[in-house]
């Protein structure tokens, strides 16, 4: 028979606390090993209580729920955190995921979705509520944009043009050939670009264009 996971959860609301224990009571495979109602407490249950994972509230008295998060997580490597919070606030989901937590729920989320996280995140996955996983992934996709942005800004535009013949397999005699250039000239781009963009072969340059979004390979 698989163990029960051990919970302890954090929130400053007791009510809220208490109706989290009766609901994964109800839903059985996990087993309550304490109640916290502050950050402060939530650390000083985890020696006595050693949970498999804790739901986190982020808006807590004395220690918030994101300090909490990175006490935990180099205190207690194998506990396990799910942020459990009302806001929906771009701030807060970076700040503890940036802290250690390995999934972030919204309060109004439904008792199987719930579920469905502390599992996911007990067994080693990251679980976002879909409305989060949508802001996660707009700041990911903002982020690459500007890395690419800030990548394209070292290089000149001569550079920008032997750079994507290289990476879509362009010799140095045709590169010379189609832009009208030695391949000595050729040559020394194809350095200067490496050493821009800090890579050390062609490998690496090609990872490094496809992973920030450098350049369109499709496009002729």
């Amino acid at each position: 028979m698989q163990d029960s996971v051990k919970v302890l959860l954090a929130d400053d609301h007791k009510i809220f606390l208490d109706g989290l224990e009766e609901l994964l009571s109800k839903e059985g495979g996990f087993l309550v090993v304490g109640k916290a109602s502050s950050g402060r407490e939530t650390l000083d249950l985890l020696s006595t209580c050693k949970p498999d994972i804790v739901v986190m509230d982020i808006s807590m008295p004395d220690v918030n729920g994101i300090e909490a998060t990175k006490i935990i997580v180099k205190n207690y490597p194998d506990v396990k955190v799910l942020a459990l919070s009302m806001h929906l606030d771009k701030g807060m989901i970076s700040g503890v995921l940036q802290a250690g937590a390995r999934g972030y729920i919204l309060k109004e989320c439904s008792v199987d979705e719930f579920v469905r996280g502390i599992k996911a995140v007990t067994d080693g996955q990251v679980y976002l509520t879909p409305k989060v996983a949508a802001i996660v992934l707009d700041d990911y996709l903002a982020l690459k944009e500007g890395n690419a942005q800030a990548a394209e800004h070292k290089l000149t535009p001569r550079e920008m043009q032997v750079l994507k013949l290289l990476v879509k397999g362009e010799h140095t005699k045709s590169i010379a050939s189609k832009l009208s250039i030695s391949k000595s000239t050729v040559d020394t781009h194809r350095r200067n670009i490496m050493e821009k963009l800090d890579c050390n072969n062609m490998a690496d340059l090609t990872r490094y264009v496809l992973r920030e979004g450098l350049i369109d390979l499709d496009d002729d």
